[in-house]
């Protein structure tokens, strides 16, 4: 349903895309991974027609986005960053208004507003303009609005983005159901967990350009398997916990820096090594806070792809986003 080729696309020096490739079947929903200023956005843009490329191709439900943008437009719905509603109107003022754009008789564009309003839980304030809802609000009445005319495809940039844990998680849910209904989405996102949660296949992405692809598993199979981490009741004990893992572990055991207490070492056999670190514990009596055997997470992931923690390379973007517009810099995020 959405198929990119090589997408390239620059800003003066600044080269936002460098050779994108992307694919996602019918039904299936891609997450595009990445910190801020990764290229996601730009991918969103050129997607929902916004702006060309400079090389490239791509394709939306089967239509060209350059020879034909407007079919591109009809089958589409896009969620961008920021909540795009009428803050004047009412949440059903801001969706009967977007059936009329969309061509739909008076009655049609009222009662979809209504189907609506119930679907994202927002019945009850209908009625009341939009710039007194909360911000989980917003983003469900946004989403909405995405789907009036009930498209094929969906584009969510970073939708979850601000909201409290809370608001997510119900975000997350309304995702859900709209998958399970068959729609076909490309969610961009630097959360992590949510990638995990509502992905069947996932980009990363890195300075414009794909460094991994693959469902959550297997990628999280690149970074080594399974992993002992232990945490000490006291660090007395660390050498010989240390002596207890080497026996158990396929690498070397890593001591944290800032909690002497706190072990890791990377094994195989999951559950059968834990249970010989547990007996060697009891052996030699030591005693642990907390044990566990833990599998790699996304964000494992990313420092093995890129060299750097997502929360790391998020606060290092932002950073440099500021220096940006300090400089007056004309370069879109």
């Amino acid at each position: 349903m959405i198929r990119a080729t090589g997408l390239v696309k620059k800003y003066k020096t600044v080269e936002a895309l460098s050779g994108l490739d992307l694919t996602v079947p019918e039904g299936q929903v891609l997450a595009l991974l990445g910190p801020n200023g990764a290229g996601k956005t730009t991918a969103v843009r050129v997607l929902a027609t916004l702006i060309n490329p400079d090389a490239g191709s791509a394709e939306v439900a089967g239509v060209d986005v350059l020879a034909d943008p407007a079919g591109v437009r009809a089958r589409i719905g896009l969620s961008g960053q920021y909540a795009a509603v009428d803050e004047h109107l009412t949440g059903y003022e801001n969706l009967e208004m977007v059936g009329r754009l969309y061509g739909f008789k008076k009655a049609r564009a009222r009662d979809r507003g209504r189907e609506l309003l119930e679907r994202f839980d927002l019945a009850d304030a209908a009625d009341r303009p939009s710039k007194t809802y909360s911000g989980g609000m917003r983003r469900r009445l946004d989403l909405a609005l995405a789907l009036v005319a009930e498209p094929p495809v969906l584009i969510l940039d970073e939708p979850t983005t601000g909201l409290d844990v809370r608001s997510r998680q119900q975000m997350w849910q309304v995702i859900r159901e709209l998958v399970s209904s068959g729609a076909t989405l490309l969610l961009t996102t630097q959360y992590l967990e949510e990638a995990d949660r509502l992905a069947d296949d996932i980009v990363v992405i890195d300075h414009g350009r794909a460094i991994a692809r693959g469902t959550a598993d297997e990628l999280k199979s690149q970074t080594g398997g399974e992993r002992v981490e232990v945490i000490l009741t006291d660090a007395g004990s660390r050498d010989a916990a240390s002596r207890v893992l080497a026996e158990v572990s396929s690498g070397e055991v890593r001591t944290h820096s800032d909690n002497l207490r706190s072990l890791t070492a990377p094994v195989s056999g999951g559950q059968q090594a834990l249970m010989r670190v547990l007996r060697g514990f009891e052996d030699q009596q030591i005693e642990v806070l907390d044990i566990g055997l833990r599998r790699p997470t996304l964000d494992d992931v990313f420092m093995s792809l890129t060299g750097h923690h997502a929360e790391a390379a998020e606060e290092a973007d932002q950073a440099g986003q500021k220096s940006k517009r300090s400089t007056k810099a004309e370069v879109p995020a």
